[in-house]
């Protein structure tokens, strides 16, 4: 399949998505038209990247003066004590804002070097080039960067986006299996809250995906990206519909920080066993009817994923995850303000359903049992 270019036309800010295998060629070319005044990059690389990919891109940078900065990709380490340190070496090597910044590596690779980016000099040219699945189809698109608090995830951070983002998909064949599920969850995602016909397609293709099939793969992380920038364009600071995208994410983080964002649970299971919460009160709301629980469910069942719920038909373990729902950075009063959803591809606005703690913790019997 020939490299799908996807475009990102912000009211300030445009910048394009490469996908395919192999597009990590197209780095050097690619930059000489983003950035044409740069000089110096820094590149921050995810510690478990496979040599060969950083041979490649070192061979694609040759012309530039380099400077590598490992990072060990982890929710502990996505910290301001991170951040200082990669400033304070970017700063001694006397970058300036027309020079630029690349990230390599996941998610977490992604939002410290993006908040890298955003704060230097109040701005420095930015490159993403996400090496896992739920990078390439999430945190990659849309300008979130971040760290993380005691109190909660990512709830410091900046709206930065990149000047260019390269998914290669070449990456994706050294995931494990655990990984693979960890993009797929806000693949999923995606298509319940916006795309009916997408869900549909995955019934019948979500093995596929997680065995890395170039086909299908290549289609669901161009379909999840469109999806992802269509509420992106909408609402470019997470203002309003933006916050459709958090579907199921309230629960997940709460989740994490519970779990103190140990490896047992990755970002995606959170958010598989989040959504499922939120189908729950969306059920005993009112909002959605239990036929379209059921076919979601069937996915989950239909590929193994069921393990990621099964654990919160469990009162007191829901009624555990509720103090740390108060950090949301979606909630603007003593609330916790979910998205709700209505029909496979149709979610409530933000704003609309607001449940006190008091009352989750009254509806947590339901919510186990629905």
């Amino acid at each position: 399949m020939k490299t799908q270019e996807i475009k990102f036309r912000g009211i300030n800010h445009n910048y394009s998505i490469f996908i395919g295998s192999d597009v990590l060629n197209l780095l050097q070319q690619k930059i000489k038209k983003a950035c044409p005044k740069t000089k110096k990059i820094a590149l921050i690389v995810d510690s478990n990247i496979p040599i060969k990919f950083k041979n490649t891109i070192k061979t694609n940078l040759k012309n530039y003066e380099l400077l590598i900065l490992s990072f060990s990709a982890n929710e502990k380490n996505k910290s301001f004590k991170q951040v200082d340190f990669y400033l304070d070496k970017i700063l001694s090597k006397n970058f300036n804002r027309s020079d630029l910044i690349i990230a390599v590596g996941g998610g977490i690779t992604g939002d410290v070097a993006g908040f890298v980016a955003s704060v230097f000099k109040r701005g420095i040219n930015f490159i993403n080039i996400p090496t896992t699945l739920l990078a390439q189809v999430d945190s990659s698109i849309g300008g979130k960067t971040g760290v993380n608090s005691s109190q909660g995830k990512n709830l410091i951070g900046s709206f930065y986006q990149p000047k260019l983002v390269i998914s290669d998909t070449s990456f994706l064949k050294y995931l494990s299996k655990k990984e693979m599920i960890c993009g797929y969850a806000e693949i999923l995602k995606h298509s319940i809250i916006k795309d009916k016909i997408f869900f549909d397609w995955l019934t019948k293709n979500t093995k596929d995906i997680l065995n890395k099939k170039s086909k299908q793969l290549i289609y669901a992380i161009k379909k999840s990206c469109q999806i992802k920038m269509f509420f992106v364009n909408k609402d470019v600071n997470e203002k309003n519909l933006r916050m459709i995208l958090n579907f199921g994410h309230t629960f997940a983080h709460a989740i994490e920080v519970k779990n103190n964002y140990s490896k047992k649970i990755t970002h995606g299971e959170a958010v598989l066993s989040g959504m499922f919460l939120a189908l729950r009160i969306s059920f005993v709301k009112k909002v959605c009817n239990l036929k379209t629980i059921n076919k979601i469910e069937q996915i989950y069942k239909n590929n193994d994923l069921s393990y990621t719920y099964k654990k919160y038909s469990n009162q007191n373990l829901i009624n555990g995850l509720v103090p740390y729902l108060k950090n949301d950075k979606k909630n603007n009063d003593d609330k916790v303000n979910f998205i709700l959803l209505k029909n496979i591809g149709k979610t409530t606005l933000p704003n609309k359903y607001k449940i006190s703690i008091k009352n989750l913790k009254n509806l947590s019997k339901f919510i186990a049992q629905y």
